[in-house]
C-alpha cells in the first residue's frame, strides 16, 4: 500500500481509490477534504493518468498552492507542475489567453478589478448625463455582475421584458444602455472583468464546438473543490467540460454554503445526483479539527435546516470545554470582555496572538473590539479591509505597468496620464474620451496620431501628450530586454512617482513610499520564485497574478503574531484554536436583511455553523443587550441560534436571562408616546411596590406647596454607592422626569427601569444615563 494511503481513514481511502465515473464527496467540517482531494489527484497520477489531462478547480490561490505542494511531495515537483490546477478565474483566464482571439480579444487582455470597473461605470454614467444618486456605480456594477453570472448578456437583457420592467420600477430605466456601453468599452479597451472570465469562457465553449472538443479531450478527469459555492456560470462550464468522459469528482459541504449573495447556488450540490447517472457517493463525517463539544453544538444548530444532504458529523477528539456564552450590557462591554478573555488565556495558557480569531457578521462591529484590544495593547490584524493592491499608490504604479502590456487599457491610461502632474487636465481627458468613442479607437491610438484627428486641443497640450506617449513607448522598448522588476523600477524612477510621494513629507507619505518599495520587492520575489519553479516570470504574468489575488494572497508580509479579526464569510476554510463569535443578536446575526424567506434564514444558520466550526479547542459566543445602530441605542434580543444549541454543550459565563416576551413584528415607536395627564411630582411616601402591568398611565401628585428642590447629580462615583434607589423621582436630559421602578446589577453594570412621563418605561445603564435625583 502506498505510504499516503496509510494516512487515510476508510471513508477517505474509498474516495481516493475510486477512479472512473461521476462522484460526490460530501465532506463535513474539519473532515480532511483537502487531504482527500490532494491524495486523489496524486493517486490518479500514480495510476499513469497524465497530469496534463487532470483539471482541478479551487476557490482561492492559497488552496491551489497548498494542494500542488502536497501533490509534489507524493509524485515529485516536476510532474505536479503539469497539472491544470488553480481558481476558476485563473484557469479560465489561461484558456482565454489562448483562445480569446475567437471572440476578438487580444492574448494580453487586461483583467479589471472592482475598482477599475467602478471607475469605468462612473465615466459612462457621467457621459450619459444620468443622476448619479439613482445610478450609483457600485450598485450598477452589482446588477451587471448578477446578469453575467446568470448568463444574461446584453442581447438577452433587451429580449427580456421582465428585466427591463424591473429596472424601470427601480427608477433605473437606462440600465440596459449602461450595460451595453460598459461591455463595449471593456471590449474596446481589450479588458475583461472578473465575471467576464466566466461569461466569455461559456461563450467560447458554446459558440466554438471545436474549442469545446479540444478541452473536453484534454480534461479527462475534473475535480472541483467547494462545489456548494459554485454559481450558475461556473456550473455550466464544468458540466460542458465534463460531458464527454464524465470523470468528474466534486467535493463540498452543503452545510457550509454561505455565498448566495454573490451568486452561489446550493442547488448545484443538492442536485448533483440528478445531473449524472450512477453517481458514487462518499461521506466524510469524522471531524479531526474540533473538540466533541464544539462539533455537537454545531450539529445541534445545523440540524434545524430543512434543505440539506444527509450526514452526521462526529469526532474521536476529547470532549473539551463547553462552548462559553457571555451576555453583556453594551457593545463596548462586549469588546472589553473579549480583550480581557484573550489576555487571560494568553497569560494562563502561554498562547500566541495568532491562536485567536474574532469573527463578526458585519465589518462595522470591529470598532468596539479594536478599541478594547488597543487598550490592552494586544496586536491584531483586520482582514477584508483595504487590500495592499487596492491602495492608490500601488494602483498608480500598476497602471503604468498595465499600460506597457496593453496600451488599449483605457482605465490605466486615464489613471496615469496626468500623474504625477504633467499639465494634462480633465477637460483634455474628456475630449480624448469623446473622440475615442466617436472614432471607435482607443485613447492611446489617438495619442499616437494626434494630427490625424479633429480633437480641438491646443499646441501646448499636444506637446505634453506627445511626451507622455514617447515615455510609454520608451518603457515598452525597455520591457523587451529587461525583466519585470527592472522595468517596474525604471517606471517608478523615470515617472517621478516616488519623488512625488516623498514630497508629501507626512507619515502617510512615507508609508506610501514604503508601500511602493514593497511592491518592487514583491515583484523581485515573484521573479525568483517563478525561476525556481521554472514558470513564467514575465511582467504580464505578474500583473495577471496580482489581478486575481485574494485578500489573503495580497497581504504584505508581517511575521508579528496578531489576532485575526474578520467577517465570518472571510473565515471560511480557516481554523484557530480559540474563536470568539460576537454580536449574536436578532437582526444582527441572523441579519435583518436575511430573514425574509426560509432559504435566507437557512443560509444565516449555515453561516453560524461555519463560524462555530472554525474553533479547534474553545469557542466563545457573546451578545450585548444594547447596541448602537445607525446612531441610536437600541435594545437587543439574543440570537435564535443561541437557543438552538443544546444547553448541555454550553457554559453561561453570566446568568442565562429569560428575556421578556415582545412583539417582534412591530416597532413600538410608530405609535408615539402614550397620552398623559398633567404631571405633578411629590416625594414618595411608603407605598406598595408598583406592579409592571398595574397601570396604563403615569401620574405623580406633588405636595400642595412646592419648596425649592435641591437637585443631586448622579456621578459615576456616587452611583456605585447606591445614591439612587427605587421610588426616586429623577430627571433625564432627553426623557424628562420619571420614577425609578427597579434597579439591577452592581457597580458599572447597574441598570434602572424608569417610568418616564413622556416616553413610558425605559431601561438605562446608570453609568451613562446622566440622571439628576429630584427627590
Amino acid at each position: 500500500m502506498s505510504t499516503y494511503l496509510k494516512n487515510l481513514n476508510e471513508s477517505q481511502k474509498a474516495a481516493v481509490l475510486h477512479k472512473n465515473g461521476p462522484m460526490i464527496i460530501i465532506a463535513g467540517a474539519g473532515s480532511g477534504k483537502t487531504r482527500v482531494l490532494t491524495y486523489r489527484i496524486a493517486h490518479l497520477m500514480n495510476q499513469k493518468i497524465d497530469p496534463f489531462n487532470i483539471l482541478a478547480l479551487t476557490f482561492t490561490n492559497k488552496a491551489a498552492r497548498e494542494m500542488k505542494n502536497r501533490i509534489a511531495e507524493v509524485v515529485g515537483s516536476s510532474e505536479a507542475k503539469n497539472l491544470w490546477m488553480g481558481t476558476f478565474h485563473s484557469v479560465f483566464a489561461r484558456i482565454l489567453r489562448s483562445e480569446g482571439h475567437h471572440l476578438g480579444y487580444p492574448s494580453n487582455f487586461t483583467i479589471y478589478d472592482t475598482q477599475d470597473a467602478v471607475r469605468l461605470l462612473s465615466s459612462i454614467i457621467k457621459e450619459m448625463q444620468l443622476d448619479k444618486d439613482k445610478y450609483k456605480p457600485k450598485q450598477v456594477l452589482s446588477r451587471i455582475s448578477s446578469f453575467k453570472n446568470s448568463l444574461i448578456t446584453v442581447k438577452a437583457y433587451f429580449n427580456d421584458p421582465e428585466l427591463i420592467e424591473a429596472d424601470k420600477m427601480a427608477h433605473r430605466p437606462k440600465m440596459g444602455e449602461i450595460y451595453h456601453q460598459y461591455v463595449e468599452r471593456c471590449f474596446k479597451a481589450g479588458a475583461m472583468d472578473f465575471d467576464d472570465l466566466l461569461l466569455r469562457t461559456n461563450e467560447l465553449l458554446t459558440r466554438f464546438p471545436a474549442v469545446l472538443a479540444k478541452y473536453q479531450d484534454r480534461f479527462k478527469y475534473i475535480l472541483v473543490d467547494e462545489y456548494q459555492d459554485t454559481n450558475h456560470s461556473q456550473y455550466l462550464i464544468v458540466r460542458a467540460l465534463a460531458d464527454r468522459f464524465q470523470n468528474i469528482c466534486v467535493v463540498g459541504d452543503d452545510s457550509q454554503s454561505i455565498y448566495a449573495f454573490r451568486g452561489a447556488n446550493i442547488q448545484n450540490i443538492l442536485n448533483f445526483q440528478r445531473d449524472y447517472e450512477n453517481v458514487d457517493i462518499f461521506k466524510l463525517e469524522q471531524n479531526y479539527r474540533s473538540t466533541n463539544n464544539i462539533v455537537q453544538a454545531a450539529n445541534s444548530v445545523i440540524e434545524k435546516n430543512k434543505t440539506k444532504l444527509d450526514k452526521e458529523v462526529w469526532t474521536e477528539n476529547s470532549a473539551g470545554p463547553k462552548v462559553k456564552v457571555m451576555r453583556t450590557y453594551t457593545e463596548a462591554e462586549e469588546g472589553r470582555f473579549v480583550a480581557s478573555s484573550i489576555f487571560e488565556n494568553k497569560m494562563n495558557l502561554q498562547l500566541k496572538n495568532s491562536d485567536f480569531a474574532i469573527l463578526y457578521r458585519t465589518n462595522a462591529q470591529s470598532r468596539a473590539i479594536e478599541d478594547a484590544l488597543r487598550k490592552k495593547d494586544i496586536k491584531y490584524k483586520i482582514y477584508g479591509g483595504l487590500s495592499f493592491y487596492q491602495r492608490k499608490e500601488i494602483k498608480d504604479t500598476l497602471a503604468y505597468l498595465r499600460l506597457l502590456i496593453n496600451p488599449k487599457d483605457e482605465e490605466a491610461l486615464k489613471r496615469v496620464i496626468n500623474y504625477p502632474a504633467r499639465g494634462i487636465g480633465t477637460t483634455t481627458i474628456d475630449k480624448l474620451s469623446v473622440a475615442a468613442n466617436h472614432y471607435k479607437k482607443s485613447i492611446f491610438e489617438l495619442l499616437t496620431n494626434l494630427n490625424n484627428y479633429d480633437i480641438n486641443i491646443n499646441g501646448g497640450t499636444k506637446t505634453k501628450l506627445n511626451n507622455f506617449v514617447t515615455m510609454i513607448q520608451h518603457f515598452q522598448i525597455e520591457a523587451q530586454s529587461k525583466n519585470a522588476f527592472e522595468v517596474a523600477d525604471l517606471v517608478v524612477k523615470q515617472t517621478r512617482l516616488i519623488r512625488d510621494l516623498e514630497s508629501d513629507g507626512t507619515p502617510e507619505g512615507v508609508s506610501k513610499v514604503e508601500n511602493v518599495q514593497e511592491l518592487l520587492n514583491g515583484i523581485k520575489d515573484f521573479i525568483e520564485e517563478q525561476k525556481q519553479k521554472e514558470e513564467d516570470d514575465s511582467l504580464a504574468f505578474f500583473l495577471e497574478d496580482v489581478a486575481l489575488a485574494t485578500d489573503f494572497d495580497s497581504e504584505k508580509k508581517d511575521d508579528t503574531p496578531r489576532i485575526s479579526l474578520m467577517t465570518i464569510h472571510l473565515a471560511k476554510g480557516l481554523e484557530f484554536p480559540y474563536v470568539y463569535i460576537v454580536g449574536l443578536e436578532e437582526n444582527l446575526f441572523p441579519s435583518a436583511m436575511s430573514m425574509n424567506t426560509r432559504s435566507e434564514l437557512e443560509e444565516e444558520r449555515r453561516l453560524f455553523y461555519v463560524a462555530l466550526t472554525r474553533a479547534e479547542q474553545q469557542a466563545y459566543l457573546s451578545y450585548a443587550q444594547t447596541r448602537y445602530r445607525w446612531g441610536k441605542l437600541v435594545d437587543c434580543e439574543p440570537s435564535r441560534f443561541l437557543e438552538e444549541i443544546d444547553d448541555k454543550y454550553l457554559e453561561y459565563l453570566t446568568e442565562k436571562r429569560q428575556e421578556p416576551v415582545q412583539n417582534k413584528y412591530i416597532n413600538e415607536d410608530i405609535f408615539g408616546s402614550v397620552p398623559q395627564n398633567k404631571i405633578r411630582f411629590k416625594k414618595p411616601i411608603q407605598r406598595t411596590p408598583i406592579k409592571k402591568a398595574a397601570t396604563a398611565k403615569v401620574e405623580f401628585r406633588p405636595p400642595k406647596k412646592l419648596k425649592k428642590i435641591t437637585k443631586t447629580k448622579v456621578s459615576n462615583s456616587n452611583l456605585f454607592d447606591n445614591n439612587i434607589t427605587v421610588g426616586n423621582i429623577v430627571e433625564h436630559t432627553k426623557f424628562g422626569k420619571g420614577e425609578v421602578l427597579s434597579i439591577e446589577g452592581t457597580g458599572a453594570n447597574q441598570k434602572a427601569e424608569i417610568r418616564f412621563a413622556s416616553v413610558g418605561v425605559k431601561k438605562l445603564l446608570l453609568q451613562f444615563a446622566k440622571l439628576t435625583i429630584i427627590s
